[in-house]
């Protein structure tokens, strides 16, 4: 008869969380392809190639064995959550350059895996919107919305070589928040701008793929209800507050889920386990405040969406969340650990 434990555990490994937080992924890339094109299969490809290219150069100056690292999936995930993260059809450079920012900056001069203080994905992007707005701020229309949508190897064509001959204006547009802003200072309200919001039904399909993905993570344990449960909440919370204050200038609750990357940040941005807080309160805290500050920054600033200066804002105070928030120890009271 064996000896104990009994229990066996599930394989915690990373290399097992991260192909589940890939397999979670797959609903969201997928109806992006079918509601947007076939472009984001071409924004996958170069950042999966430009990320584990940049992991296997960085591995070979710190002297690091590759196979352990670059088989653990973890390149992966940031490589598939910057490039859902971006709009498709950018040039390749802009990706390589996100790509560059997200593993040698954000992740490897930290120290590496487990060592990096912010999202690397997040990172890449935030270097990207801040330094080309033009670029960053075009997004996809749904299929049958935009006047052509790019196949396949039109796409690799406006990636690598340019526009050619497909004006950006046939398969772009404005972020519907972008939309939101623009026409709310021509005097037209918000509630006006979001019921007219191009691509609804596309919106309502993306944001459902990710919620199944994100449910995934939550039965198989990758996930706990915390970070979900508190951003989601504090975003709705914030979002009504606004919209019952001033309905002609701030769009309602509904329009912030279903816009921007709200939900794929909920399941798979602010949960990072590396970057997040790791304590039960310091969860709802940290996640808490992101969905206020993702509200304010749609809101009041400048940028099309809040959620990945929301997510870097709060990585930034997660050694201090966490070093209040530990639960007590037996016989002893809460507070701060050193």
């Amino acid at each position: 008869m064996p000896t104990s434990p009994h229990i066996v555990l599930a394989d915690n490994s990373v290399r097992a969380v991260m192909f589940k937080v890939l397999a979670a992924l797959v609903p969201g890339v997928v109806v992006h392809a079918w509601m947007f094109g076939p472009a984001i299969w071409v924004s996958l490809l170069l950042t999966t190639l430009f990320c584990l290219v940049i992991e296997a150069l960085v591995l070979a100056m710190r002297d690091l064995p590759l196979k352990p690292f670059l088989s653990d999936g973890s390149v992966l995930v940031t490589a598939w959550l910057l490039a859902l993260s971006l709009p498709t059809l950018l040039p390749w450079w802009l990706y390589a350059l996100g790509s560059l920012f997200a593993v040698l900056v954000a992740k490897h001069l930290y120290g590496g895996l487990g060592q990096n203080v912010f999202n690397p994905a997040m990172v890449g992007y935030a270097v990207l919107i801040v330094s080309f707005p033009a670029h960053m701020n075009l997004w996809p229309a749904p299929v049958g919305v935009a006047g052509h949508t790019p196949n396949l190897m039109e796409a690799l064509d406006l990636v690598f070589a340019g526009q050619g001959a497909v004006s950006p204006d046939a398969y772009t547009a404005a972020t519907p928040m972008d939309q939101l802003r623009a026409q709310v200072r021509t005097g037209l309200s918000a509630e006006a701008v979001a019921a007219a919001s191009f691509g609804l039904h596309a919106k309502e399909a993306l944001v459902l793929s990710y919620a199944l993905g994100g449910l995934l993570l939550l039965a198989h344990r990758v996930i706990t209800w915390h970070v979900p449960v508190a951003f989601l909440g504090a975003l709705v919370a914030t979002a009504t507050l606004l919209h019952l204050i001033d309905p002609g200038r701030h769009a309602d609750p509904l329009f912030h889920l279903l816009t921007g990357s709200t939900v794929l940040g909920a399941f798979f941005i602010l949960t990072d386990p590396v970057s997040a807080s790791t304590t039960p309160l310091g969860k709802l805290i940290y996640a808490g405040l992101a969905g206020v500050i993702t509200v304010l920054i749609r809101s009041f600033g400048a940028y099309p969406d809040g959620v990945a200066f929301a997510v870097l804002l709060m990585n930034a105070a997660v050694p201090f969340i966490d070093a209040y928030t530990q639960p007590r120890v037996f016989g002893h009271s809460r507070g701060r650990r050193t």
